[in-house]
C-alpha cells in the first residue's frame, strides 16, 4: 500500500512561489486507481513524486508503512515502484528482448520475452528482435513499455496520461490491455488520465484540481462531477 502523507510542492516563479500540490494526503490500497482532473491541476507533478523523479517540497510517502521520502527514482524502483512515461524513451542499438530481460532483472529465453509481448496484444516474432528505435510506433513503445512493467511485476506501477500522442486505434488497443492487467497484475496500478473509458474502469478515482483533492470514490460518485461543467472540471475529456 501507498500512503501519501501532506505532500506539498512549490516552485519559484518571477512573480513569487506557485503552489503545485497542497497537503494531498492519500491511501492507494486499491488494485486500479486513476487519477483526474483538469490540466494544470498537478497529476503528472504527483506521479513524479510517488515515482521519485521530484522531490516533495513537504510531506511524506510511504510504502508499505516504509518511509520512501528520501529515496530516488533507482532507489523506489528497487523497492518495486515502476514509472512509465508519458512518452516512452528510445533506445538506438537494444532490442525489445534486451529491454524486457532487463525489467525481469534476469536473462530471458524468448519464449519468456514473447509471453510478455503477448499480453500486450504484440505478436512477438514480430518484435522480439526489433531495435527500440524510431522505427516503432508510439503506440507500440507504450505497450512495449507495459511489457516491461509485467515483466518486473513490482508492487506500484505508475502510468502517467498513457494515452498521450497515440492514435485512436492503438489506444483502444491500450485499453484492453489495461483491462486485462486489471484481473492478472499483481500489486497496485495507478495511472494519470482524463479519458472516460480509463475512468471507467477504475476501482476508485481520485479528483484533483488546483493541487488540492476535491474527492475520491467510485465511478458513479465522481463521473457526475465530471460530466456537469463547472470550473474544476471542465478540461477533462470524456
Amino acid at each position: 500500500m501507498l500512503e501519501l502523507k501532506n505532500i506539498c510542492y512549490s516552485v519559484e516563479t518571477p512573480d513569487g512561489t506557485k503552489d503545485i500540490l497542497k497537503n494531498v494526503s492519500l491511501k492507494i490500497d486499491d488494485r486500479f486507481v486513476v487519477i483526474t482532473g483538469p490540466n494544470g491541476s498537478g497529476k503528472s507533478t504527483l506521479a513524479k513524486i510517488i515515482a521519485g523523479i521530484i522531490t516533495p517540497t513537504s510531506g511524506q510517502i510511504l510504502l508499505d508503512g516504509r518511509d520512501i521520502t528520501g529515496l530516488n527514482i533507482t532507489e523506489r524502483a528497487k523497492e518495486g515502484v515502476s514509472f512509465a512515461f508519458q512518452q516512452p524513451v528510445r533506445f538506438k542499438g537494444i532490442t525489445v528482448h534486451d529491454l524486457i530481460s532487463l525489467a525481469a532483472g534476469k536473462e530471458l529465453n524468448i519464449g519468456q520475452a514473447c509471453e510478455y509481448l503477448s499480453e500486450v496484444g504484440l505478436c512477438a516474432r514480430d518484435y522480439i528482435s526489433r531495435e527500440v528505435n524510431e522505427s516503432l510506433s508510439g503506440g507500440e513503445l507504450k505497450r512495449i513499455e507495459i511489457a516491461m512493467i509485467l515483466a518486473r511485476g513490482t508492487k506500484l506501477s505508475i502510468f502517467d496520461e498513457p494515452e498521450a500522442g497515440i492514435d485512436l486505434w492503438s489506444f483502444q488497443s491500450l485499453i484492453k490491455v489495461f483491462e486485462n492487467m486489471h484481473d492478472t497484475i499483481k500489486g497496485n496500478i495507478l495511472i494519470i488520465s482524463h479519458q472516460e473509458r480509463i475512468l471507467n474502469f477504475a476501482d476508485r478515482i481520485v479528483l484533483l484540481s488546483d493541487g488540492e483533492i476535491r474527492k475520491i470514490g467510485n465511478q458513479e460518485e465522481i463521473m457526475p462531477l465530471i460530466l456537469n461543467p463547472n470550473p474544476v472540471c471542465e478540461q477533462i475529456k470524456v
